[in-house]
């Protein structure tokens, strides 16, 4: 009888102890490093009733300077000190109920990889790659229906899953880097847990986890490891602003103000021109940042600290553990400007070379440079943020190419856009472009055009800033119809086994396709070898009569780019470039080779651009 009742009272406590166990749930970040500049870590303990214990660790170096708890109970915010010369290693942190150990859990410190801080961000030297996982090619067709993720595989639907994975871009980085690219941008990886339209990953559901559907974490690293042997830096695509209604802190949140607007869906107003409009109402700034995009992206309020700093040390550990050179911040004046302020100075103390790039939909010069680090707007706001996308130019060059030629329209666009870059600290970091994932494929706005089209990669490729280009811009992919994202990100294709045409390969690509890939490759190829493209200053020339002439330059090189804009070809006088051309004779077209004397004219094809080398 005493044996019995010994044997219950054993497995009694045994059962209360794995239920005290079971209350960590979560810890993160999940890991982190010794060395950092920072020497503070917060971590977010989840679980139930988590906050009726106390946490203890015992580690040579790391301390808990204080535990904060919030109104939700279910949650712990642990705040750690990692002194300088802390050694990497893993320890124990216990959650005490009194005396008694109620859980425990292990949490590792890495070593850092050697010069991590000092790694080297994209660049002007660079070309990025802009690819939508879903959309590349399905290297392993195992993740393409992952059981709990009600978003399987739907090839035949524009907005379904259609099996696209981090295996299918590591099988073909041989391609990413033969054509020249040099950058990889991939649209968000992290786990999307949403009923449907998830392809895109803009809908987080897990801060800390790659989705299933792609791949792991693991496979997320060992992409960036076998790109950094092909000499191509991979650049995560990090939101900031909201994450996706499926995630974990729906059910349960920290506090009640983690969402924006109570919780609950108002819609913003996409007036991104409030939060710099000195008589705007402050209604107005609040409904912009504060609103919502669609129900299903619940709008985060990075006022609240401890949510800033998750969103801080989550940025951080996504470039150290998969050894990234940049980072595109989505929908970025969308969130708090104090926190954009914090966040920036952070990311940039810890990677002073890193490379950052902000999304700001604007086509005014204007709002877009007011994010950009130093320019110091009379409003006092403060930003650490190195780059941005270049819409007014991408607007600008795809009007330009398609209007009749006039004082104001036409190439004068481009030339006026550019003209504004006295606005930007520094116009030669911003990102230029064509198109990406959110607008129509340039072909089709082109109106399937490939001269046209030719003329736009050129002067991507040529101008100042770091070019970008969208997966399947090379092979002339189009977006025919109203504007669709499902079809403007389309497959691409060859990366799905049965497709009877491959990009990778040529296999039935018609010749203007390959005619396009094959002028873009020679470009981007060129383009690594050019100094003065890479590093020169700009110096254009007003355009007339649809011609529009500018120079990229520098001490050893000189590179003359001319665009005809008219339906037949032109002859250009070039004693008004001899400002730039100094004592050049001669330039060879770094297309077709063709030598050109370029001491009194030269003669140019109609809907082209002609790009020469002087001698």
């Amino acid at each position: 009888m005493i044996r019995k009742w010994l044997a219950t009272l054993f497995l009694g406590l045994c059962v209360a102890h794995a239920a005290l166990a079971d209350r960590v749930e979560r810890i993160e970040p999940q890991s982190w490093w010794v060395g950092m500049k920072h020497d503070r870590l917060q971590l977010m303990v989840h679980g139930e009733r988590i906050a009726e214990l106390e946490p203890a660790l015992r580690y040579a170096g790391v301390t808990i300077e204080s535990v904060e708890r919030v109104a939700n109970p279910n949650y712990l915010f642990v705040n750690l000190r990692i002194a300088p010369g802390t050694e990497p290693g893993s320890f124990a942190i216990d959650f005490l109920k009194g005396r008694r150990k109620a859980a425990s859990r292990t949490y590792v410190l890495n070593a850092r990889e050697p010069g991590s801080a000092e790694r080297a961000g994209f660049g002007p030297q660079d070309v990025i790659y802009l690819v939508m996982p879903d959309r590349f090619a399905n290297g392993d067709p195992s993740n393409d229906t992952v059981k709990g993720l009600s978003d399987g595989l739907d090839r035949g639907e524009p907005f379904g899953r259609h099996g696209g994975d981090l295996q299918g871009i590591v099988d073909h980085l041989d391609y990413v880097a033969g054509m020249g690219f040099t950058q990889l941008w991939l649209n968000p990886v992290l786990e999307n847990a949403q009923p449907s339209i998830t392809y895109h990953g803009y809908a987080i559901t897990d801060f800390y986890a790659v989705d299933p559907r792609l791949g792991t974490n693991e496979d997320y690293r060992r992409l960036a490891a076998e790109a950094r042997t092909r000499g191509i830096g991979l650049i995560k695509d990090v939101v900031l602003n909201h994450c996706g209604s499926g995630h974990w802190w729906l059910k349960d949140p920290p506090t009640p103000d983690w969402f924006n607007m109570g919780g609950s869906f108002v819609p913003t107003h996409h007036v991104r021109e409030a939060l710099q409009d000195p008589h705007a109402a402050e209604v107005d700034r609040h409904e912009f940042t504060d609103g919502w995009f669609v129900e299903t992206m619940p709008d985060m309020n990075q006022r609240n600290p401890y949510l800033a700093t998750y969103l801080i040390q989550h940025t951080l550990w996504w470039i150290e553990y998969a050894g990234l050179s940049g980072l595109r911040i989505d929908t970025y004046p969308y969130s708090d400007r104090g926190f954009l302020t914090e966040w920036s100075r952070r990311v940039m103390e810890e990677y002073p070379n890193i490379n950052v790039v902000g999304e700001e939909w604007s086509g005014s010069p204007v709002t877009v440079s007011y994010w950009q680090r130093g320019r110091n707007p009379p409003d006092g706001f403060v930003s650490y943020l190195p780059s941005l996308f270049d819409f007014p130019l991408h607007e600008a060059v795809l009007q330009g190419l398609q209007e009749k030629e006039d004082w104001g329209t036409g190439l004068r666009r481009i030339y006026r856009v550019l003209a504004a870059d006295a606005l930007y600290p520094d116009p030669y970091n911003l990102v230029v472009f064509a198109d990406n994932h959110d607008v129509n494929r340039m072909f089709t706005v082109l109106g399937e055009r490939a001269d046209l089209q030719r003329m736009a990669i050129a002067l991507v490729l040529t101008t100042r800033g770091i070019p970008q280009i969208f997966y399947g811009t090379e092979i002339l992919m189009a977006s025919p119809g109203p504007k669709n994202d499902g079809v403007i990100r389309s497959d691409f294709p060859g990366g799905w086994v049965g497709d009877a045409r491959s990009a990778f390969t040529g296999q039935g690509l018609t010749e203007a396709q390959r005619g396009m890939q094959d002028y873009t490759r020679r470009l981007l190829q060129w383009r690594r070898a050019s100094p003065a493209i890479r590093d020169g200053r700009l110096t254009h020339y007003v355009p007339f009569d649809g011609v529009y002439v500018y120079f990229r330059h520098d001490e050893a090189q000189k590179i003359m780019v001319i665009l005809n804009n008219n339906d037949a070809a032109r002859t250009v006088e070039t004693p008004r470039f001899r400002e730039v051309l100094g004592n050049a004779t001669r330039g060879v077209d770094v297309v077709t080779n063709q030598s050109h004397d370029v001491t009194r004219s030269i003669e140019v094809p109609a809907r082209s651009a002609t790009i020469l080398e002087l001698n």
